[in-house]
């Protein structure tokens, strides 16, 4: 008897890719996961550690504006409708992600994304908001051949981190409800999860082993 197929997760992005470690040398690496997680700290170190073994690499960025549109509302004292706070953050991250994939196809070396398109279809399944159709296809589509690596830790190790660190606040029952959306995505799409509550240099071990070093 055939077991029944598994339905991938809803707004997630269409498509798998294989588990396990790529068959060739990666070329780029997609860094996800909640705030906190050690996205930046991770991207920046793996970066540094190839440059230092004399081998070319950049980490380009993909923000949202969410940041700035909270603290801009905060400011004047007005809250920014749920819907209008998506179509605005979905605009400015897309567009970022269509500048760092121009920028990704001329380098050679290694090209480490920090977040991406599917960061905003999490925001969307934590906010209520239907997926869509053309973000989880467009962001299926600039993935693919990508490395997509999700760094888990729990929301209150998160939560810890970013109030430590001082400069933003998430809640943490935000936090809790992105790492579940980010786990389902990754066991949809067969992305490959890395534990990073260790110390980042068992982090960057994890990932250069990822990448085929």
């Amino acid at each position: 008897m055939m077991g029944r197929r598994r339905r991938p997760a809803a707004g997630a992005p269409r498509g798998r890719q294989p588990r396990g470690l790529p068959a060739r040398r990666a070329r780029t690496v997609v860094l996800l996961g909640i705030d906190g997680a050690g996205k930046t700290t991770a991207a920046s170190s793996l970066v540094a550690a190839e440059r230092a073994a004399k081998r070319k690499a950049i980490v380009l960025r993909n923000r949202s504006g969410r940041r700035w549109l909270a603290r801009t509302s905060a400011r004047v004292g007005a809250e920014v409708p749920v819907r209008w706070a998506d179509r605005f953050e979905t605009v400015v991250r897309a567009a970022n992600v269509l500048v760092c994939q121009v920028r990704a196809a001329r380098r050679d070396g290694l090209v480490v994304i920090d977040r991406h398109l599917v960061c905003q279809l999490v925001l969307r399944r934590v906010r209520g908001l239907p997926p869509g159709r053309i973000l989880p296809w467009g962001s299926a589509a600039v993935l693919r051949g990508a490395v997509v690596v999700v760094l888990d830790v729990p929301a209150e190790t998160a939560h810890a981190r970013i109030l430590a660190r001082g400069q933003d606040h998430e809640p943490l029952e935000y936090l809790r409800a992105a790492r579940a959306a980010y786990l389902e995505f990754a066991d949809a799409c067969g992305w490959v999860v890395v534990d990073a509550t260790g110390a980042p240099e068992a982090v960057l071990a994890r990932l250069t082993g990822l990448i085929g070093r």
